[in-house]
């Protein structure tokens, strides 16, 4: 059954929330499966399959295709849509754009940093709003943790304190200090979700291609739960030596003789 706002809010101090990213229809239908609450159509989609170097590059149509693969994937779970950068300079515009992700199949939308206007007229406008500070990526210069001066710290407090007050009922913490993110969380009323953010956030989130090992760097902060790219150089290698060897198809087709038989 496909949570809502709500649900999520209840879970606040209550229940763990797991969120892991999809791109795709095969890997949206896993995470369903296995029972995954959340998922985040993320515009990291720029850098983990699509070559670019960062996520400035994504635009609202990729994002249109790749929430609309994931929502045929995944038909009974919340899906968040990213706008990309630039897609909400201003109200207006992020309103036109939040409508084509929710269009396309997302419940909600998620945008980085303190846009205090656009979030509240997001939610004026009846779109559910998924707010993210600390580390920004379609900003950052670099993937440094952020937060560890004072100054940066009161900053990214003040931000999560004014998104919320804005009115996105959920928020999440990228690459901060684990107390500052221990902080936030008890402060807040809504659920913070924590990558790189320590043990104390309602919830976590993750790449998918960084859980599954499908690429050949991972930031700090995430795990590997299994090495999908050596396994799919090793299914490579096999298929090239039997096409090679005349193994394969002679394989297939000798299995099928033998079964009809």
């Amino acid at each position: 059954m496909k949570l809502d706002i709500g649900d999520f809010l209840q879970m606040k101090n209550t229940k763990p929330i797991s969120m892991l990213t999809a791109y795709t229809t095969p890997v949206a239908r896993c995470l369903e499966k296995a029972g995954i609450p959340i998922i985040l159509v993320g515009d990291t989609v720029g850098m983990v399959e699509m070559g670019f170097d960062s996520t400035r590059e994504v635009t609202i149509e990729h994002m249109e295709y790749h929430v609309g693969a994931v929502r045929r994937g995944a038909e009974n779970t919340h899906i968040i849509g990213d706008l990309p950068y630039n897609t909400y300079i201003d109200p207006n515009i992020a309103l036109l754009n939040a409508k084509r992700l929710i269009a396309a199949g997302a419940d909600s939308v998620k945008l980085e940093g303190p846009k205090l206007e656009v979030i509240a007229h997001l939610v004026k406008n009846e779109i559910p709003v998924v707010g993210h500070t600390g580390l920004t990526p379609q900003t950052a210069k670099n993937f440094k943790k952020v937060g560890n001066s004072l100054s940066e710290a009161q900053r990214i407090k003040e931000e999560a304190i004014a998104i919320q007050q804005s009115g996105a009922f959920m928020l999440v913490l990228e690459h901060i200090p684990y107390n500052l993110a221990h902080e936030i969380t008890a402060l807040l009323p809504i659920p913070i979700i924590g990558i790189g953010a320590g043990p104390d956030c309602d919830g976590q989130v993750l790449v998918i291609n960084d859980a599954i090992g499908l690429g050949d760097y991972w930031p700090p902060f995430s795990k590997q739960y299994a090495h999908v790219t050596q396994t799919i150089n090793e299914v490579v290698k096999l298929f090239r030596k039997e096409v090679m060897s005349k193994e394969y198809p002679n394989n297939i087709i000798n299995i099928t003789a033998s079964s009809k038989s």
